[in-house]
Order: C-alpha cells, then structure tokens, then sequence
C-alpha cells in the first residue's frame, strides 16, 4: 500500500534564511502541522515571529493541506 503525501513550499525569509533556503518544496504525511515543519527545518520556535499559509496568519498548530504555501518570518525589528 502507498503512503499517502502531501506537498507544500516551504518560504524562509530575513534571518531564518542563514545556511538554509529561500523558497524550498516538500514532501508531507498529511496532519503535518506548522510546529512540525519548524522542528523539521531545527528552526528554534523563538526565532519564528510570524507565520503565514497562504497569505493569511496562522497558528503553530494549524495543519498544513497539499498545495499550501508556507511562509515563516523572524522577529521584526525597527525603530
């Protein structure tokens, strides 16, 4: 019997770019959730301020869906 996959693409941006990617697809179980791509990836949750699947907020705890576009972001400085 196959496995069952989903597949994503996965965007780092500013920081979390460092010795990693820009832009990267992966291959998923389906019930993969946004804290499992970050533990994935060993990002450490601190450095991830915001999260975005497909344009819109969301939680560490959403599950991802086939096709999702995941964008992660670090804290945002200024002044």
């Amino acid at each position: 019997m196959e496995k069952e996959t989903i597949r994503i693409t996965v965007k780092l941006f500013a920081t979390l770019r460092k010795d990693r990617f820009d832009v990267r697809e992966m291959e998923l179980a389906p019930e993969t959730t946004v804290s499992d791509i970050i533990s994935r990836l060993t990002l450490p949750e601190k450095e991830v301020s915001l999260v975005f699947i497909n344009g819109r907020h969301a939680p560490f705890t959403q599950v991802l869906a086939g096709g999702d576009v995941l964008a992660l972001f670090p804290p945002v400085g200024g002044g």
